[in-house]
């Protein structure tokens, strides 16, 4: 619901927004400057000497203005002629023209009516409430992708398009809130929607009917300071029934142009003095560095607009539509799913769409939005897990937990939960679990147990769907067919071939840089942006699933690399080490943002063995700005295996690396990695006492052996690696 309402404004709206926020932003400009270019009044200057020194240069004068800015100006009639200037209120005489500015002027009526007059004021009030829509749900719709209110400023992850929306947002939702709700606020005055300010003093009938009491003399202007003044307008030549009108920032009164007295006065109400400070909020007048931070944050609409569109059209591209998507108070069934790729979303379709055919109402949505007050008619709820990393919830479940450990109890409806991973992946459903758990934890009342799908299996998903079947009593075939990726097909440039003396054969395979449209420029799709340690999957001929390898390379290195070993019965492997030069595959980018070695100036300590150096390499190469980089690299033998071995001490000529440390496998003394860090331990434990992030790539053994020896190493500092990953000093991509 939150979603679809910060949505659909935004793309209805989203020209309206555009031209008020630039308009807006531009119009914050003038109020900085004005105060700026305006000749200011000294400390202590009163209204009675101010209109004595103008009315000494201009005999005429009939009005004087102080705008909130500071600026004075004074309008006259000089032998029948009209006449204004800016004034210097040190001397009263005028510095520069009065005349409006018509730049700003067009501004204004292109930000008020789009210069069609009352239709265009309500055509902008919409525009400026549809922003208002927008703030409010996406201030929303931020807390929950991160977890929270609390966690509003939280280290996000995801596409650069999302990324960059939302932390655009986080920063400038405060000054769309105040401008939107401002803006609703004077178009509600101007149709005088609004009660009056309050009531004006009456003209005064009992004067003295005589003139020319001097101005330095009245009491009244004597008591009030220049900074108060508003507005001072004088009796109109001859009339002795005339009278001076005073306005300041505390009211409006009459003073009698023959004795000075005041006559008359009102006090701004407190319906006036709100009223104007909803003004000054809005314009900046008075405020002039609140308006530049406002129109700072104004130009933000357009960014996120554009980022929005993006956004929206990616989760077109990576979500399934879902056809007959029954409402959360309505349906019987509630399925939650949390996925970061996008491919649980597909299974999540596969089931709504077999439940609906079973007779069921189902309802799908992000296990981010779990709401269980609103499950009005839920006789289940079903979550479909994935994990992201070493154990974290992924995108669409972010905040779930939270949620589920904030409530008192758990709702009182089964629950399922169903887990998606790879086995070959240490942290195997972590995240499904721990729901599990604390479900279990919180007394929910179980549906089914725990269950996992292992890579995306339709064998798998359709032995569960069975089993949810005879737990509802109904017949349930889950036919799934995983949708594949959209591929780019990839030509080999060139190999390096390793590890055949050591019967592990291995190959460090270089692809061309394929062409990239400007659609995935702009969406960052295909392979317009990568990092090394990102993943690529292949798409092995005749087989179903893709296979996943990390990147050696960056866009920026103009190539794609990545070091495959050959496994014994691989289909994937064994397709890609049999290629040469010229052969193409298809293959496709999956961005892998918490496997990256950030932009701190912290020392690295990149920790690998195998193929795991890939990435590692990838980050060297990388490493222009001479980072401190530690690497441990374990290898079989240097004359079989040594990956990048002709690259290394180019690096470290170039400051890309600092040290390599070696650990040999298969020497006369058999050496493994674990053994190498145990050899520099002070070394290690000092880098990382000093903030070193700690970047571990390779088999589970091997990271797992790495662990255990980094919590030797640090135990007398009274740090252990789970400490430093709470920290994000401690990251693996292992295998």
């Amino acid at each position: 619901m939150i979603r679809a309402l910060h949505r659909w404004p935004g793309l209805l709206a989203l020209a309206l927004v555009t031209i008020l926020s630039l308009s807006g932003a531009a119009l914050s400009v003038f109020p900085a400057a004005e105060r700026i270019a305006a000749p200011q009044a000294e400390a202590g200057l009163t209204v009675a000497a101010l209109a004595d020194r103008i009315q000494t240069v201009y005999p005429g004068v009939e009005q004087i203005r102080r705008s909130p800015s500071g600026r004075i100006t004074a309008y006259w009639f000089d032998q029948g002629a009209p006449g204004a200037a800016v004034i210097d209120p040190a001397t009263g005489e005028g510095v520069a023209s009065a005349d409006p500015n018509q730049a700003e002027r067009w501004l204004t009526n292109l930000h008020r009516s789009l210069f069609l007059g009352d239709g265009g004021r309500i055509a902008m009030a919409a525009g400026a409430a549809a922003m208002l829509i927008l703030s409010l749900s996406g201030a929303a719709l931020v807390a929950r992708r991160t977890g929270g209110w609390r966690h509003w400023f939280a280290r996000l992850r995801g596409p650069l398009a999302g990324r960059l929306h939302v932390e655009i947002a986080r920063i400038a939702v405060v000054g769309l809130v105040l401008s939107s709700t401002t803006a609703l606020w004077m178009t509600a005055s101007t149709f005088d929607l609004l009660p009056d300010g309050g009531p004006i003093p009456s003209m005064p009938t009992d004067v003295s009917g005589e003139t020319g009491f001097a101005l330095d003399r009245m009491s009244t202007l004597q008591q009030t300071p220049v900074a108060e003044l508003r507005e001072l307008s004088f009796p109109y030549p001859g009339d002795t029934t005339d009278v001076f009108t005073l306005k300041t920032d505390r009211g409006t009164g009459y003073l009698d142009q023959g004795t000075g007295a005041l006559l008359a006065w009102a006090d701004l109400t407190g319906w006036e003095r709100v009223s104007e400070t909803i003004y000054m909020l809005h314009t900046g007048q008075g405020a002039a560095a609140l308006g530049l931070v406002l129109g700072l944050m104004a130009l933000g609409v357009p960014a996120m607009g554009a980022t929005g569109v993006l956004v929206w059209l990616a989760g077109r591209r990576g979500r399934p539509r879902i056809r007959g998507n029954q409402s959360a108070g309505r349906a019987e069934t509630i399925l939650l799913v949390g996925s970061e790729g996008g491919s649980t979303w597909g299974f999540a379709a596969t089931l709504h769409a077999a439940l609906t055919q079973a007779g069921q109402s189902v309802h799908v949505g992000p296990m981010s939005g779990f709401a269980p007050e609103r499950y009005a008619a839920a006789q289940r709820i079903i979550l479909l897990a994935a994990t992201y990393g070493d154990g974290a919830a992924p995108a669409s479940a972010k905040g779930f937990l939270d949620r589920l450990n904030a409530t008192d109890r758990a709702p009182d409806i089964p629950l399922a939960v169903l887990g998606f991973g790879d086995r070959s992946f240490p942290a195997y459903c972590a995240f499904a679990r721990d729901v599990a758990a604390a479900a279990q934890a919180k007394g929910w009342p179980e549906l089914l147990p725990l269950d996992t799908i292992d890579r995306q299996s339709p064998q798998d998903f359709a032995r569960w769907g069975r089993a949810l079947g005879y737990a509802l009593g109904i017949e349930l075939e889950l036919s799934h067919r995983p949708v594949q990726p959209q591929t780019t097909t990839l030509t080999l440039v060139s190999r390096r071939d390793y590890g055949a003396e050591v019967q592990a054969p291995t190959a460090i395979l270089r692809f061309a840089l394929p062409r990239v449209a400007l659609w995935q420029r702009l969406l960052g799709g295909g392979f317009a942006r990568f990092q090394a340690g990102d993943l690529i999957g292949i798409l092995p001929e005749g087989g179903a699933v893709p296979r996943l390898y990390s990147l050696a390379s960056g866009r920026r290195d103009d190539f794609i690399e990545i070091v495959v070993k050959e496994h014994r019965g691989g289909l994937c492997s064994g397709q890609l080490t049999a290629l040469e030069p010229g052969d193409t595959v298809s293959a496709f980018l999956r961005p892998n943002p918490g496997f990256r070695p950030g932009r701190s100036r912290a020392p690295l300590i990149l920790i690998g063995a195998g193929t795991g150096i890939g990435p590692l390499a990838g980050f060297v190469r990388a490493n222009t700005r001479g980072r401190p980089i530690h690497l441990f690299f374990g290898l079989r033998h240097p004359d079989s295996d040594f990956f990048y071995g002709e690259e290394f001490p180019g690096w470290q000529d170039e400051g890309r690396l600092t040290r390599l440390v070696t650990a040999v496998s298969r020497g006369a003394r058999p050496h493994y990695v674990q053994d190498a860090l145990r050899g520099e331990a002070t070394q290690v434990a000092e880098l990382i006492r000093n903030g070193a992030r700690v970047m571990v790539c390779g088999g589970r053994d091997m990271a797992a052996g790495v662990a255990e020896v980094l919590a030797e190493i640090l135990a007398p500092a009274g740090l252990t690696p789970a400490v430093l990953k709470a920290e994000g000093r401690y990251v693996e991509d292992v295998y």
